[in-house]
């Protein structure tokens, strides 16, 4: 079971809440989902946020599902967007929040700008932890 909730001493989020409480007996921690495709290749021309967005959409979908979960699953997210621009990270997070992973981004989640990520040419990173079911 995983409970969700806000406490009234704090500011209302914008979609996620403050806290997860998980009373799975299993997490799965998922290694942080690059915009790879199965190459190993970085996808998007330079600077493409919506292309890289959907590749870690992709990557993350098929990794919960290895592990037997689903984005419902997710207790906690980080998203890392290469970006200062407050605006842009929004986009990323709009985006994220208009796939098939949504729900995973409703429990305790982060979005931060970043100056770099692992590979070259990477914009965008998604960190994952789900209660399985």
């Amino acid at each position: 079971m995983i409970e969700k909730f806000n406490p009234a001493t704090v500011h209302e989020p914008p979609g996620y809440t403050h806290i997860t409480i998980s009373s799975a007996g299993r997490l799965a921690h998922l290694a942080g989902q690059c915009p790879l495709d199965l190459d190993g290749k970085v996808v998007g021309e330079p600077g493409d946020f919506d292309a890289q967005t959907d590749q870690v959409i992709t990557n993350c979908l098929a990794v919960l599902e290895a592990a037997g979960a689903a984005p419902a699953d997710v207790v906690r997210s980080v998203i890392y967007v290469v970006s200062p621009d407050s605006a842009q990270l929004a986009a990323v997070w709009d985006r994220l929040n208009e796939s098939p992973l949504a729900p995973a981004f409703t429990t305790a989640s982060t979005l931060l700008g970043v100056a770099s990520l692992g590979f070259r040419g990477q914009l965008v990173e998604v960190d994952l932890t789900a209660a399985l079911p």
